[in-house]
């Protein structure tokens, strides 16, 4: 059996705390721990109702504490605090009523081998929204007026639909250094933290 990932939850209320950690403690691919003992290599699973001021300032509070990896659990998930949370530095994000213990275990597994998770539905929404911007100027040698190729916006694309570096490898017909070194490109131009910050940059400024 491979390693279990370490995984500490925090919630803003008790209840939703001790109700998460209950459904993770019985699932073999994950090993609770105390979050004040926690490695800065384990998971934060921290749950809200709605990404507030208050749900921002738990992640970046949890960021700022050592701990990179972190999967959000929402009630409600507005087009707007979504985009907050991913700047603030989250890697997964998931809704709490969709959300199962098997579907939270998915989540977590993704953002483990380094997949940023966001709700299918979701992408399909934004993606909407930015079409309203009319990006639509291009220069030749597939170089982009914004200054993204579109390799990389076939390979942000792909990560915000969840698929990780291997499946975006074997989709792109790439090898899984050209997609680590691609998003590595992308995060450093444009100053970006992670993958769900890359793909809610892009989907922002309407580069996908």
């Amino acid at each position: 059996m491979s390693q279990r990932i370490a995984v500490f939850v925090q919630a803003l209320d008790s209840i939703s705390e001790l109700g998460v950690i209950a459904a993770l403690r019985i699932r073999p691919e994950v090993h609770i721990v105390d979050r004040r003992d926690a490695d800065p290599e384990a998971i934060a699973v921290l749950v809200v109702d709605e990404i507030d001021d208050n749900a921002i300032a738990l992640i970046k509070s949890t960021r700022g504490q050592g701990t990179q990896r972190i999967v959000l659990v929402a009630s409600s998930l507005e087009d707007d605090g979504v985009f907050a949370a991913a700047e603030a530095g989250i890697s997964g994000l998931a809704r709490r009523k969709d959300v199962t213990a098997d579907g939270l275990v998915q989540v977590i597994s993704s953002v483990d081998r380094g997949a940023g998770v966001l709700p299918p539905d979701l992408v399909g929404t934004l993606l909407k929204q930015v079409s309203r911007l009319q990006h639509q100027a291009a220069v030749p040698r597939g170089q982009r007026y914004s200054g993204i190729t579109d390799r990389e916006a076939d390979v942000l694309r792909l990560v915000s639909q969840g698929l990780d570096t291997n499946e975006i490898a074997q989709e792109l017909c790439y090898s899984e250094r050209t997609v680590k070194n691609t998003l590595h490109a992308i995060n450093n131009r444009f100053n970006l933290r992670n993958r769900p910050h890359a793909v809610a940059y892009a989907i922002r400024e309407g580069l996908i």
